[in-house]
Order: structure tokens, then sequence, then C-alpha cells
């Protein structure tokens, strides 16, 4: 008999579901009874029995979604009697385990961990939001220490776990939909060289430092050129290098899946600069195509960019070591070439079935279940 799983979260859906989610959650079915609580992506349209969806709010969504949280768990864990709840995110965890106790019920909390607990409040978002730091962090102790099982992501992941006491009962990645990365081999490394930036713009991407880095670096690689692709808080960062650097600098708010592996393919390698990362699916997807990285030592970056060989790893928040790095990069022969053949080889051992991922779920379900 199949257990029944809540996946819970704030998991913003829109339904239908694309081709790659309908594959996963097809996939999942087949080992668990799934049930999802999340949030509406505004725009949606459609309607799934397996989702509960909670629509965005035209001020304060955030806090306000999270001010709900345990109710609207409350609400699930009565009407759907799950044996387990797949909670996304510490405070997330903490905040169902309330919903738990109000609901009366005997369902196993298990902790799906994805980063640094702490990036959330500290390093995303505004001035307000860090000021919930503190409680922030109260309510991720509490979560690792009384969820019933903690899967996580990576071994740095793994390590936020253990340094409050606690073992993972499960570590593997999350599923990733890689095909629109696998779909062509590899493209040649463009010439004149470029250096490509995916991710939103908020502090914990260390934009700042890419930023003064590129200034460091620009005149010694006078022949590259440099694309940004996100959107966030920090949008003058990226405006003001278009300024100081037109012929030179590109930014792209927002780009499809499709586009950015185009980007990838124009790009001789991908930074990533980050203060904090739980395992980067970006990375991921660079090696796909045959990239390189040049990452900061942070987060989960070192536990998939194997420096020196898959790309170059550099002190985090270091303007000087990071421009170094940049342009080693584009000017020394062959290493990017070098470089990115060996990240597509390591690419395979990240890409997971929406079969494999399924299964994994369902043995740690039954692992905390003590199944």
């Amino acid at each position: 008999m199949k257990s029944t799983v809540l996946m819970a979260g704030r998991t913003r859906y829109s339904l239908p579901l694309s081709a790659s989610l309908e594959a996963k959650f097809t996939a999942l079915a087949e080992e668990l009874d799934v049930h999802v609580l999340a949030a509406e992506r505004r725009g949606t349209r459609g309607a799934d029995p397996r989702f509960t969806l909670v629509r965005p709010l035209p001020f304060l969504d955030g806090p306000l979604y999270y001010a709900r949280f345990p109710f609207l768990v409350t609400r699930e864990l009565k009407r759907r009697r799950p044996d387990a709840v797949l909670v996304q995110g510490a405070q997330e965890t903490a905040l169902a385990l309330v919903g738990r106790r109000l609901a009366g019920s005997h369902a196993r909390i298990i902790l799906d961990l994805h980063g640094d607990p702490g990036a959330p409040t500290r390093l995303y978002g505004s001035p307000l939001r860090r000021a919930f730091g503190p409680f922030a962090d109260a309510l991720a102790r509490r979560a690792i220490r009384k969820a019933d099982g903690i899967r996580t992501l990576s071994p740095f992941t793994s390590g936020v776990v253990r340094r409050l006491g606690r073992e993972p009962a499960a570590e593997f990645p999350a599923f990733m939909d890689l095909e629109p990365f696998l779909e062509q081999p590899p493209a040649p490394l463009p010439e004149p060289p470029a250096l490509l930036f995916v991710g939103v713009l908020e502090r914990y991407k260390a934009v700042e430092t890419l930023a003064a880095a590129w200034r460091l670096a620009a005149p010694r690689i006078p022949a590259t050129t440099l694309h940004l692709i996100g959107r966030g808080t920090l949008t003058s960062i990226p405006t003001g290098l278009v300024a100081e650097f037109p012929e030179r600098v590109v930014w792209t708010p927002e780009l499809p899946t499709a586009g950015v592996a185009r980007a990838m393919d124009n790009a001789t390698a991908l930074l990533l600069p980050s203060r904090s990362e739980g395992l980067p699916r970006i990375v991921v997807e660079a090696f796909c195509r045959g990239r390189a990285v040049v990452g900061a030592r942070a987060g989960g970056i070192p536990d998939i960019v194997r420096h020196g060989e898959s790309g170059l790893i550099v002190p985090g928040e270091n303007t000087e070591a990071l421009a170094d790095a940049m342009v080693r990069i584009v000017l020394e022969p062959g290493l990017a070439q070098r470089l990115g053949e060996c990240a597509r080889a390591d690419a395979d051992q990240w890409i997971a079935t929406p079969a494999e991922n399924a299964r994994r779920t369902r043995e740690l379900v039954e692992t905390v279940l003590g199944r």
C-alpha cells in the first residue's frame, strides 16, 4: 500500500503543469499517494485535484502566506490524513509542526532542506526582511531539531544539519528538468569571449562583487563581453554597468529556459560569485552545455565545481580574486575548453530521471516512517 504524502511549501505553481513537472508528479504517483499544498503563480488558469494552491494577495503576500501556513497545513492534515508531510524550507517546517499540533495529527514531518536557512532573511529582499533574521533563525533551529526526518541536497546542506546535532535521513539532489540543456551537444566556445551571469539580483548572489570584479578585469580582457540575466531588487547594478560599458555589458531581465541555454552556448564560462547557495542548479545547467564555472567558495558551490578540473573556485566576496579568475578563464590557452569538457562529464552524476527522483523520495518517506 502506498504511503500518503503531503508536499508543502511556498513553491509557486501554474496549472496545468509544464511537461517536466507533469513527468515528475506522474512518477511520484507511481511510488506514493502525493498531494501538494503550495502557492499559485499569478495568471494560472487550470485546476488539478492533486494540488491545493493558495492565491496570491495584492499586498504583503509573502508575510501573510507564512502567517496562514500553520492553519493551511492543519486543514490539509485533516482533509488528506497523510502519513507524512514533506516541507520545503526550515522555517516552513517549524510552522508545519505547529499545524500538526493544531490538527492533532500523527503525520511525520520531514524537513526538505535546500540551502542555508539564514539566507532568505539576511541575503534577500528589503532591510525590513533582514530584521526578522533572529526570529527566522530560531524557527530554523527548532525545525532541524524537532523534525521527524530531514532530507538534504548536498554535503553543504548536510553540514548545516549536523552542526545542530541531527543526521539527515537522506541526501540527494532535487529533481531538475535538464532536457533543454541536453537536447544538443555543447556548442564550440565563442569568439570573441563572453562571460555570463544568471540569477536573481539579490545580495546572496553577490552581484555587487561581480560588478566590482568586472571593472577590474575589463581593461585586461578588452575583447570580452559580460551578459547578465536576472531581475530583483538590485537592478541598479546591471543598469550602472550597462551605462559604464555600453558596448561590452548586456543585461537581460528575463529569458525562457531555452534562451538561457542559448546564452550559455554564447558564453565562455558562467560566473557564480554567490554568498550562499544550496545545490546551485545553474551550475548543473552550465555543465550540461559544457561550460566551466567561476564560482565562490560558498555554500554548495564547491560540492559541484572542482577547482582546476570543472571550474575555478575563488574566496567568497574577494573582488581581486574573482577578477583574476575571469581574466585567467579568458586568456589562458585551452583552459576554458579543458574545464568545460570536464564539466560536461561531471554533469552526468547530477542528472536524475523522474523515476529515480520518485524512488528516492519514497525511500526517504519509508525511512522516516520506519517501514
